[in-house]
């Protein structure tokens, strides 16, 4: 039985969440390249490339949710900060890993993106994927986590039963994206090959995947489709498949075109589908809901407004944590010596006394001395 491994929220309707595999040498030198050239052309406020393990001791001192942390994986985490229509802020949060397993080549580096606007996110708004990765077919980014499937072209099913079926099965339970299948009525030319996510809105297209059967694999997809995922295959029509579980408002024939026409023309019915369909509340795997909450805990990539607040915040739980520890310094003492009194009392007065030098030696030993002299600089001499 496949594992669920679905929280019972809905993403955010603020949020954009992806993730998938870049194959190239050098994933995070196309980050940061991307990165730079965006800066300089104005399209991006500003961005931070840090060391995971750096980023997570420069946080606060205090407990946070354990799903902010990106595990013992992370290779490098990357924010970035942009404005959209009418100066909305979005921050986005891009990790990447090292794969759980070296045993192919194949895997590449694992990357998870989380993006989140200040309002409700819209579709014409740029992909956040596109200010990370360059939108070019040279870099090759676009890997989704299930082996053999891009974002960026059209993914011919197989054409082997079981591996369909398997793939039908780890798309609909493990990836986070849209999945769309198109059947070819007929071999299309060269701009029929064309991927119909190129027609979809810039924050659409790198959240939809395109899976084409061939003419012949008509019946065999149909069956396996609606063995698999409940849902049939029209010949020469299109469907989007359901994520497992079923989301709500969910039904077959609602998100099924019955004729697209592969001549590179713009197919506006299944697109009108597409986008009714991303509408939907989706659910939020659990691995989804930790890279959001990573987004929104962990966050670095401050304005100085933000700074200056952040600033002020630390100093107010600082100068708190330094009195609660004060007060803790006080009544131990005060149970020190009253220990020492009946100590002295039931020895008839032959216990020797803690003088005050002594308290004073012993909390210069105390392991909270250097945690304290650290505390002590947020507080503001008198004048």
């Amino acid at each position: 039985m496949a594992k669920n491994n679905s929280s019972s929220t809905a993403v955010p309707d603020t949020a954009w969440l992806g993730r998938g595999r870049h194959l190239g040498p050098e994933a995070e030198r196309d980050v940061r390249r991307n990165l730079i050239a965006l800066k300089a052309a104005g399209v991006i406020d500003d961005f931070l490339d840090l060391d995971p393990v750096e980023a997570a001791r420069s946080t606060d001192m205090f407990p946070r949710d354990e799903s902010a942390d990106p595990g013992p994986l992370a290779r490098r985490l990357f924010e970035a900060r942009w404005r959209v229509a009418d100066g909305v802020t979005v921050r986005a949060q891009l990790t990447t890993y090292d794969p759980e397993s070296r045993r192919t080549e194949s895997e590449g580096v694992h990357w998870v993106l989380a993006a989140e606007a200040e309002r409700a996110w819209e579709i014409s708004w740029p992909s956040p994927a596109t200010v990370f990765w360059p939108d070019s077919d040279q870099v090759d980014w676009d890997h989704e986590k299930v082996p053999g499937v891009r974002l960026r072209s059209t993914n011919h099913l197989p054409k082997d039963d079981d591996e369909l079926r398997r793939l039908l099965r780890d798309c609909t339970r493990q990836s986070w994206f849209v999945h769309v299948v198109v059947h070819e009525a007929m071999t299309p030319d060269a701009l029929g090959r064309r991927p119909i996510t190129a027609f979809l809105p810039p924050s659409l297209r790198h959240r939809v995947v395109e899976h084409r059967a061939t003419p012949d694999q008509a019946l065999i997809a149909d069956f396996a489709m609606k063995r698999e995922v409940g849902v049939g295959l029209p010949r020469g029509g299109a469907v989007v498949l359901p994520p497992t579980p079923q989301i709500p408002g969910y039904d077959a024939e609602r998100f099924t075109v019955r004729n697209v026409f592969l001549d590179g023309s713009e197919p506006t019915e299944l697109l009108a589908k597409i986008v009714e369909f991303a509408a939907l509340p989706q659910p939020l795997p659990s691995d989804a809901e930790q890279a959001l909450t990573r987004l929104r805990q962990g966050w670095h990539l401050l304005t100085p407004d933000e700074e200056l607040v952040h600033a002020r915040v630390m100093v107010t739980r600082y100068a708190k944590a330094l009195e609660s520890m004060t007060a803790s310094c006080d009544l131990y003492r005060e149970a020190a010596e009253s220990a020492l009194a009946a100590l002295a009392e039931a020895s008839g007065g032959d216990a020797p006394a803690r003088t005050p030098t002594a308290a004073a030696a012993a909390a210069d030993s105390s392991p909270l001395k250097s945690l304290t002299k650290g505390l002590g600089l947020f507080r503001r001499p008198n004048r």
